[in-house]
């Protein structure tokens, strides 16, 4: 597999933004949702964490707001934004627990899984 990664582009095809550096989020840890071949996950949502949706990753099996030092994890709260797998992001929404995105630095492979529809939702920069 390459460790390449996608063009740069959001899902209102236009240049990815950044989505977070503090904490620095992204599959390639450069603090955008960018992704390649090797992002099994898709993490190309940008979502602004909330209680609800990090106590429903927990409870999903995937805990993201206890730190990890030993992987340089300080654990997420609720006010960060972090790059969410399309599909985690997709079984928020059907739960009722979906945080909201920032479409400029969701890279256009979420709609891979994700309708644009859905995505505008919960968006929180549709007039920048």
């Amino acid at each position: 597999m390459s460790a390449t990664k996608d063009a740069s582009v959001n899902v209102l095809g236009t240049a990815l933004a950044t989505c977070s550096t503090a904490p620095v989020t992204g599959f390639f840890r450069n603090g955008c949702c960018d992704t390649g071949p090797m992002d099994r996950g898709l993490h190309t949502v940008c979502a602004l964490m909330t209680a609800e949706f990090l106590a429903l990753s927990k409870y999903l099996g995937n805990d993201l707001s206890t730190p990890r030092p030993e992987y340089g994890f300080a654990g997420l709260k609720p006010g960060d934004q972090w790059c969410l797998c399309a599909a985690r992001f997709l079984q928020a929404h059907e739960e009722g627990a979906a945080p909201q995105v920032r479409l400029h630095a969701t890279h256009i492979r979420t709609l891979d899984i994700v309708p644009l529809s859905i995505l505008k939702q919960y968006a929180i920069d549709l007039d920048t």
